[in-house]
C-alpha cells in the first residue's frame, strides 16, 4: 500500500534509527591532553611538571595554586600536597613543531607536538607512551628503552631505575597502582613522623628526668653538709677557731661581702 502520491516509504524512512555517538578523534583528543595544562586547560609552557599520577601541568600554575591553598579545589590535581608530589621535567623541543595557530586552509597535523623522545625522535602525542625517570625529571618514550638496552637514564645518562619511573597518562589499571603506591608511602612517612615525635619526646622526658635526678641529689649533699656543719658548731669539743671555718659559724655569717669596688677583698 502506498502513501500519497503513490510512494512506497522504505523502511529506513519509517523506523527511527538511534543516532551514533559521535566519537572525537584520537588524534584531536591526545592533542588536547598532551598540549594543555590539566589544572587550567591552557597550553603548556616550560617548565612543565608530571605529577605521581602521570598528568602534565604548567608548574607556576600548580605553584600557586598550592600557595593559595585551592589546589584540592581542582579534582584532577587535588592529590598534589607539595614539591614532593610532582617532578619538573627535563623535555626535548620538536623543531618540527608549529606555535602559532594556523591561518586559512593551512593544514594543521595533530601528531606533532611540541616535544618528542630525545632517543627514537617519536613525537609525544599519545600514540607512544612516554615515562619519566623520577630521579632526574628526564622524559623519553618506551620505544627507547625496548630499542636501547641500558642500564643508565636515556636522557642524561644518570641512574635509572624502571620502579622509579611514571608512565605519562596511564591507563586506568596502571594509575590505580600509582594511586596505592602514593597512598603507601604517604602513610609510611606519617607513621615514621609520628615516630620521630614520640622519639624526640621520650629523649626529652629522659633529660627532664635525669635533671631533676641531679636537683635532688644536690639537694641531699646541700642538706647532709648542713647538717654536719650544725652538728661541728653543735660540737663542744671543736675550738671557736675550726668553728669559724665553716659558714653556719655567726662569726662567719656576719662577715662582709666583697662589692665592685673592694673585689674579693681578704678579711683576717
Amino acid at each position: 500500500m502506498g502513501a500519497d502520491g503513490g510512494t512506497i516509504p522504505k523502511r529506513c524512512e519509517l523506523v527511527k534509527k538511534k543516532k551514533k555517538t559521535e566519537k572525537l578523534d584520537r588524534a584531536i583528543k591526545n592533542a588536547t591532553k598532551w598540549r594543555n595544562c590539566q589544572l587550567t586547560q591552557q597550553p603548556l609552557k616550560k617548565p612543565i611538571i608530571a605529577c605521581r599520577y602521570g598528568r602534565l601541568y604548567n608548574k607556576e600554575t600548580v605553584i600557586e595554586a598550592i600557595l593559595t591553598k585551592t589546589i584540592t579545589n581542582y579534582e584532577v590535581a587535588a592529590h598534589i600536597r607539595g614539591v614532593k608530589d610532582f617532578k619538573e621535567l627535563k623535555l626535548t623541543e620538536n623543531k618540527d613543531f608549529k606555535h602559532d595557530e594556523v591561518k586559512g586552509d593551512e593544514y594543521l597535523d595533530y601528531n606533532q607536538t611540541q616535544f618528542l623522545c630525545p632517543v627514537t625522535s617519536v613525537p609525544m602525542n599519545g600514540n607512544h607512551n612516554f615515562v619519566v625517570n623520577w630521579k632526574c625529571g628526564c622524559v623519553f618514550s618506551e620505544k627507547a628503552l625496548q630499542e636501547v638496552k641500558s642500564e643508565t637514564c636515556h636522557g642524561c645518562a644518570g641512574p635509572w631505575n624502571p620502579e622509579e619511573s611514571v608512565q605519562l597518562y596511564p591507563e586506568d589499571e596502571l594509575l590505580q597502582e600509582y594511586v596505592k603506591k602514593l597512598a603507601v608511602e604517604r602513610a609510611y612517612r606519617k607513621n615514621k613522623k609520628e615516630k620521630s615525635k614520640g622519639d624526640d619526646e621520650k629523649q626529652k622526658n629522659r633529660k627532664s628526668g635525669q635533671i631533676d635526678h641531679l636537683t635532688d641529689r644536690s639537694r641531699k649533699v646541700e642538706k647532709r653538709k648542713v647538717e654536719s656543719e650544725s652538728e661541728i658548731q653543735a660540737d663542744p669539743t671543736k675550738s671557736a677557731s675550726y668553728k669559724k671555718l665553716f659558714t653556719t659559724c655567726e662569726e662567719a655569717k656576719a662577715k662582709p661581702e666583697g662589692h665592685w669596688v673592694t673585689f674579693n677583698p681578704l678579711y683576717y
